[in-house]
């Protein structure tokens, strides 16, 4: 499975700034001037995993192929926009698309960069956007009717569900934080609602402000807590404290791209910084949306596949090939550090570091795997 983010925001905060740095190009138009996204940009990108050359080294394999992320650039959303304002509900539709959100927020000061309110105020803007997509949702529940005298138990259940989210919804509240069973939000699943998805925030800061971490880190938690239509909000503050976020700062992102890995690291260490935004927000948006990689070696390639925490042995080889699940017969399972250690797979099983699992294992992050599949 591949993982599908899609970065939001209002006008000129720095999304598709972001978006070249996470690409490592200019892909997207980053001008000065509200609406230059005309269409979602879309990129694929390698998510790093400083495993597979190790991997491909024990093997002897010269082929790498690391799990992907798919980023779409999304036009800036201004106030309205549920409503056809600005560029309205077609850049809207297209965040039904992704599997989570990134919040591009602005937190920096610079008089030479437009904001669309002629005014830097990251409450206001968490809360606009907030709104928007509550209000799109709203439209979705809104267009669902009353079953027919025939409907069936399910979609009668859907109904109702739908009827308590709408009242939630009016009073600002997010859908994700509405307390569902698995069993009612696979129910609701086909709405594919814009506030059912998995957010987190992109604070893009100045150098300063990243230079006094521990400050604007304050600022951020103030800014969140203080967010009315922020979801969560209806929770504790300790509980909306714990919403993702990381800070970056977009030009930073830009420059490092032309660094050795090495010049890298020295020069996010100036900011305390333990990574490039790329590397972190992917991290989170897998944290956020609960997923895991499990790893592939031999002489043909070494590589990363995604799938969910908790998934089982079955349903990992599904992911190599859909028919892998329904002819599954067992795996052979090592962990990383094991694999390591014992140079791949003869030395593993000779020390007895390999696992025959069936189709109960739960799969963990890490495992190097070998299925064994039926005809």
């Amino acid at each position: 499975m591949n993982l599908s983010v899609g970065i939001v925001g209002l006008p000129n905060v720095g999304k598709s700034t972001l978006f070249n740095a996470l690409l490592k190009k200019q892909v997207a138009d980053a001008a000065n001037y509200p609406f230059c996204t005309i269409e979602p940009n879309v990129g694929i990108v390698e998510v790093p995993d400083e495993r597979l050359p190790v991997l491909a080294e024990i093997v002897k394999t010269e082929k790498i192929v690391p799990a992907v992320v798919e980023f779409y650039d999304i036009a800036g959303i201004v106030k309205g926009a549920s409503e056809g304002e600005g560029l309205g509900n077609k850049f809207l539709s297209h965040i039904r698309e992704v599997a989570a959100i990134v919040h591009v927020v602005r937190l920096f000061e610079d008089a030479n960069v437009i904001h669309v309110s002629n005014k830097v105020d990251p409450k206001s803007d968490i809360d606009t956007i907030d709104a928007e997509l509550i209000l799109a949702d709203l439209e979705t529940l809104n267009k669902q009717r009353e079953p027919k005298m025939n409907a069936s138990k399910d979609e009668r259940a859907a109904y109702e569900i739908v009827q308590r989210m709408k009242v939630e919804l009016n009073k600002g509240t997010s859908a994700r934080t509405i307390p569902l069973s698995d069993e009612e939000k696979i129910l609701v699943q086909h709405l594919n609602l814009l506030t059912m998805k998995p957010i987190m925030y992109a604070f893009n800061v100045s150098e300063e402000q990243l230079e006094k971490r521990e400050e604007t880190e304050k600022q951020i938690q103030n800014v969140i807590l203080g967010s009315e239509a922020t979801p969560g909000s209806n929770d504790s503050g300790q509980a909306r404290m714990t919403l993702p976020y990381l800070l970056f700062n977009a030009k930073l992102e830009n420059d490092v791209l032309a660094f050795s890995p090495e010049e890298q690291k020295e020069y996010l260490d100036q900011f305390h910084l333990e990574d490039t935004g790329l590397n972190r927000m992917i991290k989170k948006c897998y944290e956020i949306l609960g997923l895991i990689s499990f790893l592939t070696a031999g002489t043909l390639e070494a590589r990363a596949w995604t799938i969910k925490k908790g998934a089982l042995a079955p349903q990992a080889a599904g992911t190599i090939h859909t028919d892998f699940e329904k002819k599954f017969i067992k795996a052979d399972i090592c962990s990383y550090p094991d694999f390591v250690s014992s140079k791949g797979w003869v030395g593993a099983r000779e020390i007895g570091k390999v696992v025959s699992a069936g189709r109960d294992y739960e799969m963990k992050d890490g495992d190097v795997v070998e299925f064994k599949i039926g005809a």
